[in-house]
């Protein structure tokens, strides 16, 4: 299995012994969500803000107006970093102080440019979409000419990334075990209830096998 190299910039400081480097791990991460967070520089100031994303091999693709103040500000500076979390549990400890959570989390650092060449832009937009419902592209009517044109893409090409992953139980002092404290895991998961048509649609039109395989394999 293939690592990212440790450096200074994706190195996991604090619980080193949860870090993994492994390629196919924080890819695996990364395609278990569609949502991430972008840290960007303001005018001095920084600002966080979730997006939707698509991965394809070791590039994201992530999109937004012409006007998008984070998307401008990525295309000028040329690099990136976003990260992505899945909440698995709380871990209730006997102490206050060992509370904590299982997790799985991925920072993403890389190179930002525009997609400009137009079956390029296309397939990433496409790319964003099927990232969150897996073939759904091929059920939706795809951007006009206007909305195309209207939309900025940037990819980001992975260069160098790490996960943090926490998955056990309690871990309280040697001498908290023999108090009459209850303590435990409260697994967390993020899932599809059944889907709500819109008031609007035809008569007969049902919902597509993709957002129905999506809603089963997430229940």
């Amino acid at each position: 299995m293939a690592d990212y190299s440790i450096s200074e910039l994706n190195k996991v400081v604090r619980g080193p012994k949860r870090a993994i480097y492994d390629i196919n791990t924080i890819n695996e991460i990364l395609d278990d969500t569609f949502l991430c967070h972008v840290g960007y520089v303001f005018k001095g100031q920084a600002i966080v803000i979730p997006t939707a994303y698509g991965r394809k091999e070791d590039k994201i693709y992530i999109h937004g107006s012409l006007k998008n103040r984070m998307m401008l500000n990525l295309l000028d500076v040329g690099e990136a970093s976003l990260s992505v979390t899945h909440l698995d549990g709380l871990v209730l400890a006997r102490s206050a102080f060992h509370h904590s959570a299982n997790y799985r989390s991925v920072n993403v650092f890389g190179e930002v440019r525009k997609v400009e060449n137009p079956k390029e832009k296309m397939d990433a937009l496409a790319c964003i979409l099927n990232h969150m419902v897996s073939g759904h592209w091929d059920n939706v009517r795809q951007p006009n000419e206007k909305e195309f044109n209207a939309t900025l893409v940037l990819e980001l090409s992975i260069k160098t990334a790490s996960a943090k992953v926490r998955a056990e139980g309690v871990v309280d002092e040697a001498e908290d075990y023999k108090l009459p404290i209850w303590a435990g895991v409260v697994p967390l998961r993020q899932i599809a209830n059944n889907a709500i048509s819109d008031d609007n649609l035809q008569e007969g039109v049902k919902e597509p096998k993709e957002v129905l395989d999506y809603i089963n394999q997430n229940r």
